[in-house]
């Protein structure tokens, strides 16, 4: 059985790594032409705000602390699922 602090370790982790790759999408955007540009950024402004909403329920988690896991679970789960998801949108 995981610990509260064990999802949280592993949510900053797997959190850092996916702003990374943000931030590696966001650099390859200037790199492509004019009109796939647009159509990307518009993608990359969304899986941005998804990034963004998961890191405020993280953030909102560790400053509530471990007793309030079982009451915020579901929304941080659903915040990472549509990052996720988001993630994978955006490579195909």
């Amino acid at each position: 059985m995981q610990t509260v602090e064990g999802n949280v370790g592993r949510m900053e982790a797997e959190l850092r790594q996916w702003g990374t790759r943000l931030d590696n999408l966001l650099a390859m955007a200037d790199v492509v032409g004019t009109a796939a540009r647009l159509d990307y950024r518009k993608r990359l402004d969304d899986l941005k705000a998804k990034y963004v909403a998961a890191e405020a329920r993280l953030i909102a988690l560790k400053t509530a602390g471990s007793g309030t896991w079982d009451a915020q679970k579901g929304g941080i789960e659903t915040a990472w699922s549509e990052l996720a998801k988001a993630f994978t949108k955006l490579a195909k």
